[in-house]
């Protein structure tokens, strides 16, 4: 399997490749367009709003269940800090149901007069419900624990 290397940005300029079927596309152009643009809606229409979820990052910790998953958005989205991240390097596994998509994600925070470039492995795994995929998974991790103490400081 190939890794995919154009950016999902979450922007107007994304562009599918022909090896990503379009309604995995459109969910994770989805998640990257309101995780880009702040939009607190957006993003919790990509995830299954139930306890049936667990997210792990950097921001966040174990979050399990929507309640506990979308405090760590609203913070982040209420905060003065700029963070914009895009998928690459990507592989998509379908699954029954679903699919789970492994890649990477580049991008940068700005607050406090600093900026950082980041770097975060991330999967996220998405379960079918009706005609659109929801989101029911993710993990990302930053290998360099710098880069993750000072990520987080600026995100506080």
């Amino acid at each position: 399997m190939e890794p995919i290397q154009t950016a999902i940005t979450g922007s107007p300029s994304d562009q599918n490749t022909a090896t990503v079927n379009a309604m995995v596309f459109e969910a994770l152009h989805q998640f990257y367009q309101a995780f880009n643009h702040r939009d607190f809606d957006l993003m919790q229409k990509n995830w299954l709003n139930s306890d049936e979820i667990a997210m792990d990052n950097p921001l966040g910790g174990i979050k399990r269940d929507w309640d506990e998953i979308q405090t760590v958005y609203q913070r982040i989205f209420s905060g003065k800090a700029e963070v914009y991240v895009e998928f690459y390097d990507y592989t998509i596994v379908m699954l029954d149901g679903g699919f789970c998509a492994i890649g990477r994600e580049r991008g940068y925070v700005r607050a406090k007069g600093q900026e950082l470039d980041l770097k975060i492995r991330t999967s996220r795994l998405y379960k079918q419900v009706g005609s659109n995929y929801r989101q029911v998974h993710h993990h990302g991790s930053i290998e360099d624990a710098q880069l993750l103490e000072a990520y987080q400081q600026l995100v506080q």
